[in-house]
């Protein structure tokens, strides 16, 4: 079973840490070159590993942490998101129930990324 962390904010740092505290690997990614975060992600500690999007996107199981608008966006770094487990922990604070089409916010999420199976994380 492998992790990854696909936003690098204060969330996606506050689950590498705690990753790093049980000396779990996992992948780190961002939108942005993983060498502009690599040195962050080596203060954490050495089995926080910095990755892109579409490396990050091959492990079993995935923390979703990017701005809530963002996740579109992610969901297309694959055409199937079949036997993966993503744990949403976006925020959708200021997003109208309107633009949810009623839904609550991880089963929004959750249609973007077809065959996973999606947990609201927090």
């Amino acid at each position: 079973m492998n992790y990854a962390i696909i936003g690098f904010g204060n969330i996606g740092h506050a689950l590498a840490k705690a990753f790093a505290r049980n000396g779990i690997e996992v992948s780190v990614a961002a939108t942005h070159d993983p060498e502009s975060f690599a040195s962050t992600a080596a203060t954490i500690g050495p089995t926080i590993l910095p990755n892109t999007v579409a490396e990050a996107v091959k492990a079993d199981i995935i923390f979703l942490a990017v701005r809530f608008e963002a996740h579109p966006e992610v969901a297309k770094a694959l055409p199937t998101w079949e036997g993966k487990t993503i744990l949403d922990v976006t925020n959708a604070y200021g997003v109208s129930p309107e633009e949810l089409d009623g839904l609550p916010s991880s089963a929004f999420v959750a249609k973007a990324f077809t065959g996973a199976k999606l947990v609201n994380g927090f």
